[in-house]
């Protein structure tokens, strides 16, 4: 792998905004073989043997992130990424309680869609893990009554952004505008 580097950057336009729209949970090991272009964007997936791949998309609003912490070492010459995603999904419910506790025991890969129609994968090679978090009925009558989320990953690069279209009311995005995606693609998005 060369260390060179390739390009410069100039100061981008004032243009983007903060926030994430949506995650989508694909159990670990689902994703098939994953091209990389050679900015190591991804470029398509082909599912599992029988080519499907299922995306559980949780809709997401207000404080909701994604922190990518880069963790380098002079002395031992390693460098790695702490992927952390933080969720905030209001309202309790017996049924979100049961998903919840499946998503906490397994280590799915998660696609996070932020407010600038970027998509990343966060957990790629080594999948996520819920690291801790609260279910919360809130104390005053403002207060959030749901859950928080601590969610990271350990990878050997940061999160790899995918290959989209900007239209996001096209059904089953952002899977269904990835240039060259092989498979059938189901997105769960728990109104059936």
């Amino acid at each position: 792998m060369a260390c060179n580097l390739t390009n410069g950057r100039a100061l981008p336009c004032r243009e983007s905004v903060g926030g994430l729209r949506n995650v989508y949970f694909v159990e670990y090991g689902k994703l098939g073989s994953v091209t990389l272009s050679s900015i190591d964007e991804i470029t398509d997936m082909d599912g599992d043997s029988t080519n499907n791949l299922t995306a559980f998309k949780y809709s997401l609003k207000g404080n909701s992130s994604l922190e990518q912490t880069i963790n380098a070492s002079r002395d031992t010459g390693g460098v790695f990424f702490d992927q952390a995603l933080t969720l905030s999904l209001p309202r309790l419910s017996k049924e979100d309680n049961h998903e919840l506790k499946l998503l906490m025991y397994g280590r799915p890969h998660c696609f996070v869609e932020d407010y600038n129609n970027n998509v990343y994968l966060v957990g790629r090679e080594n999948g996520i893990s819920v690291s801790g978090g609260a279910v919360s009925s809130g104390a005053a009558m403002g207060d959030m009554s749901g859950y928080t989320l601590n969610i990271n990953a350990e990878e050997r690069q940061p999160a790899n952004f995918m290959t989209v279209n900007a239209d996001s009311t096209v059904d089953g995005f952002p899977f269904s505008e990835m240039s060259g995606l092989s498979g059938t693609i189901t997105i769960d998005d728990g109104t059936a």
